[in-house]
């Protein structure tokens, strides 16, 4: 068994984290392929313009070439069913990007057009839609402008007429207005490419829930058919045996890579007992043949256990596996925290990592909101090599073995929360803050100390009134705009504290 629980208070660790080594660690750590986002494009404009102006036509196309050599650039599936001019054309652009299967269609509204051009589009797709209109440059030069140049700068014109039909229709409206090389507006339309990252990654996932909940933890129970109604997302129930099983078959050899493997990653504590070390790292390649095997995109587990037996041991042993997973992309969370695991999954989608999160203190003199959690991390987030210490305790569980430690990078950070009120429905939460300095307990937990500009208590109130629940996920970088965008996608609601 490992030595008794330390409690002691260690200094500050300075930030250490470099491109290189962030390099070094997806080279040890090969992030998991998934499905890529797929994005539709459709640019259209009135035929009826095309004999009477003939140089408006070609322009047009050179913009909506543009625009698409801009979406080529971005990491996402394209499907560019290329230029409509009237209702029949738009109706075949439907039925394209309908087999397409997109996660977001974009419809560039590259001068007028009428909305019985691209309402099929909308509806036949059930997918989310985004409006853009950019014309060519920042203003148009009246003095040599006729009727046909005008008309390249009229993409405005249709944006209210399309927002009114798809409103009638019952279809939610979104829109970008800009010109064409205004890099504000393309960071606008790329939030919108972020958050149909979101919505594809939940839209395809496949979570899995093993074990049981934790006993008493109301606000961690999920109505299982809720995800996949809301999300088209698959929830696999597993059971430890389903762990306990790959557990048996993993060789010593194995063990001894895997060990290996945590050695080049992990600083390794003193209080490490070698015996436990092993079990983490066995219990690590039976996690990675669960997750193959099951073909899991994230991971929510809890057991109570018993008095040392075998399934104590599994749940016990799971925190290095756990993180190395999270690591490589497939979020796991401790205590059947299903709805935190899934928000892991949102903010790994867009590049901010994630690490599952609730509060831990709250420190007045500082005005900082100090948080972590035990368990599995996201080992992007550290601001150091993270370490492995030895735990002869897990406060409020049973069992002991190896947890990671590590402060989180200083700078801006987002929380994300998935709530679940009254009638069901879930929504998106965040805060945005920023982690400063500070001490950091040494008790095996990843910490942090935000500092959301406010007094910690008032924080504290308001994030708790929004109906968060008990954990979260925790992403570097401010994205509540982003989340926001992806809620509008998943059709859900986003609040904010």
């Amino acid at each position: 068994m490992a030595p008794t629980d330390p409690t002691t208070v260690t200094a500050e660790h300075p930030t250490t984290v470099t491109a290189e080594r962030a390099a070094a660690l997806r080279e040890l750590l090969p992030p998991v392929s998934r499905r890529r986002t797929r994005i539709g494009l459709v640019a259209g404009g009135l035929g009826a313009y095309w004999p009477q102006f003939p140089d408006l036509l070609p322009q047009l196309r050179e913009s909506s070439a543009y625009v698409a050599e801009r979406f080529q650039r971005m990491d996402a599936e394209v499907t560019d069913v290329g230029f409509i001019s009237d209702a029949v054309e738009g109706a075949a652009a439907a039925e394209q990007l309908r087999r397409a299967d997109c996660d977001l269609i974009v419809l560039f509204l590259t001068t007028y057009l009428t909305s019985s051009m691209v309402l099929p589009i909308a509806q036949r797709s059930h997918t989310p839609v985004l409006v853009i209109d950019l014309q060519p440059s920042e203003r148009m030069d009246h003095a040599s402008f006729d009727t046909g140049a005008w008309l390249a700068y009229c993409g405005q014109c249709p944006v209210p007429e399309v927002g009114n039909v798809f409103r009638r229709a019952g279809i939610p409206f979104r829109s970008v207005s800009g010109w064409l090389r205004q890099e504000s507006a393309w960071q606008r339309i790329e939030q919108w490419i972020r958050a149909a990252h979101v919505r594809a990654a939940l839209r395809h996932a496949r979570h899995g829930l093993m074990g049981h909940l934790y006993p008493g933890m109301l606000d961690v129970s999920t109505d299982l058919t809720l995800l996949p109604a809301t999300f088209g997302s698959h929830v696999e129930v597993l059971e430890f045996d389903d762990l306990r099983h790959r557990v048996e078959q993993v060789s010593e050899a194995e063990t001894r890579e895997r060990t290996a493997l945590a050695r080049r990653i992990f600083a390794v504590d003193d209080s490490v007992v070698d015996e436990d070390f092993a079990w983490g790292a066995t219990v690590s390649v039976a996690l990675d043949r669960l997750v193959e095997d099951f073909g899991l995109d994230t991971l929510a587990y809890y057991h109570r256990g018993l008095d040392g037996e075998l399934h104590e041991r599994l749940g016990a042993g799971m925190i290095l596996g756990a993180s190395l997973l999270t690591a490589r992309g497939v979020p796991a969370a401790g205590e059947y925290e299903l709805r935190t695991s899934l928000a892991q999954l949102a903010t790994q989608s867009i590049g901010a990592g994630g690490s599952f999160t609730e509060i831990q203190a709250l420190d007045f003199e500082a005005g900082v909101v100090e948080m972590g959690h035990d368990g599995p991390a996201h080992l992007a987030l550290s601001a150091r090599d993270p370490l492995l210490r030895g735990l002869g305790v897990y406060h409020g569980k049973r069992g002991w073995g190896v947890s990671v430690e590590f402060d989180v990078q200083h700078g801006a950070v987002t929380l994300l929360g998935l709530g679940q009120d009254a009638d069901g429905t879930l929504s998106f939460i965040t805060s945005e803050g920023t982690v400063v300095p500070g001490p950091h307990l040494a008790i095996g937990n990843t910490t942090n100390r935000v500092d959301f500009g406010r007094d910690p208590g008032e924080w504290v109130d308001a994030w708790s009134a929004t109906g968060v629940g008990h954990h979260w996920s925790l992403a570097l970088g401010h994205h509540t705009a982003d989340f926001r965008a992806a809620a509008s996608l998943l059709g859900i609601e986003h609040r904010e504290a």
